[in-house]
């Protein structure tokens, strides 16, 4: 079993790379955070022109078909350089679940306008609680929904929400226009100003239930699981960075006559967060072969992947702070907006706590089916 990426999808990544970086993304975020505007539509439009929004799409509707394993390499670099872009929403949920759910009809009909760049994203939770087995309130009928969900991230930018409700055979799957009837957005204020949030208020808005949801929670699961791995990437470029800029500043902070990285204490806290980043890549790998090759333990890969993830991008975003001292505090370093980000993407799927039941839960069913 080879866990290694393909020298094409390295070759590509690099391509991404140098397409981010030309872009300047941390000063675009910076200025889109005060205009109140994060995330970067005309850089978005930029990237849907190369491609890279249809990066996991067939061709058959305007995709590259490039496939999974490019798109986990994407996600770290834009966890690593925090670029504006709404790939989590758009590509690895909304995509997806018209990608496992969507009828040729409404493929044919809905990913074009994504590959093309239209911002899109998914609404699933209602409050607290956890996402993997949340309470549906959202009641919907044959052609409407009615409810409230919130937090959404990405909601104030969004052509088109892919909306989880309940209707009389169970939970679905609906596409809502969301510049249509019947729909509302409030803005909601985040620790992380990096990403909008929005609670959408649904009043019978005209709606088109995914033909393949039928299955309920089983769709939505497999959207999250794959959301998760994707996810994953995106937290280890997060971390990743966050220990890259540590090491710079150990090498050049000096202390007492010697650079501050020569103190024990210092080494030690570089070390743990070079272990945590390299743990959880190993997880994130195996998600990336999991989510290419379909394989029947993915929602355990997706489970291990995220809570290491989420505990690596957690810790190297404090500690990258502390390494800092005092300026590492201030707003003039960019260590505040991967710590903040670390929080977001820590509950964007559901808090470390419920993936941990989670993956507990599937590790048993996997036992118990295996005996």
């Amino acid at each position: 079993m080879n866990f290694e990426f393909s020298d094409e999808s390295i070759a590509l990544r690099d391509e991404f790379r140098g397409f981010v970086t030309d872009h300047k993304p941390i000063e675009r975020l910076r200025r889109g955070i005060d205009a109140g505007q994060p995330c970067d539509v005309e850089l978005w439009k930029k990237a849907a022109e190369l491609g890279w929004a249809g990066v996991t799409v067939p061709e058959a509707y305007g995709g590259t078909a490039l496939g999974h394993e490019l798109l986990c390499l994407v996600a770290e670099e834009v966890g690593r350089t925090l670029a504006p872009l709404p790939f989590s929403t758009t590509v690895y949920m909304a995509t997806e679940a018209i990608l496992l759910a969507g009828s040729e009809a409404q493929k044919q009909a809905w990913l074009p306008r994504l590959v093309g760049g239209e911002v899109a994203t998914f609404a699933l939770v209602e409050g607290p609680g956890d996402p993997v087995q949340a309470a549906i309130g959202a009641t919907a009928t044959a052609t409407a929904v009615s409810g409230v969900k919130t937090p959404v991230l990405d909601a104030d930018i969004s052509g088109f929400a892919v909306v989880a409700a309940r209707a009389a055979d169970g939970v679905g799957l609906y596409l809502v226009d969301l510049n249509g009837p019947g729909v509302q957005r409030q803005a909601l204020e985040s620790l992380d100003p990096g990403r909008s949030l929005s609670t959408l208020v649904f009043a019978n808005a005209p709606a088109e239930r995914l033909a393949g949801s039928n299955g309920g929670w089983e769709t939505i699961r497999a959207v999250l699981d794959r959301a998760a791995i994707l996810v994953a990437f995106e937290q280890i470029g997060g971390a990743d960075a966050c220990l890259q800029m540590a090491v710079e500043y150990a090498k050049q902070r000096y202390a007492f006559g010697r650079p501050i990285g020569s103190f024990q204490a210092v080494k030690h806290k570089l070390a743990e967060m070079y272990v945590a980043v390299q743990l959880a890549r190993s997880n994130a790998y195996y998600g990336a072969y999991a989510i290419g090759n379909d394989a029947p333990d993915l929602a355990v890969a997706a489970a291990a992947a995220r809570i290491s993830a989420t505990a690596a991008f957690d810790m190297a975003s404090r500690e990258n702070i502390q390494v800092h001292g005092g300026i590492g505090y201030t707003t003039d370093l960019d260590c505040h907006l991967y710590y903040r980000r670390a929080r977001l993407l820590a509950l964007m799927l559901g808090s470390p706590a419920c993936w941990k039941s989670y993956f507990i839960d599937q590790v048993s069913a996997s036992g118990a089916t295996a005996s």
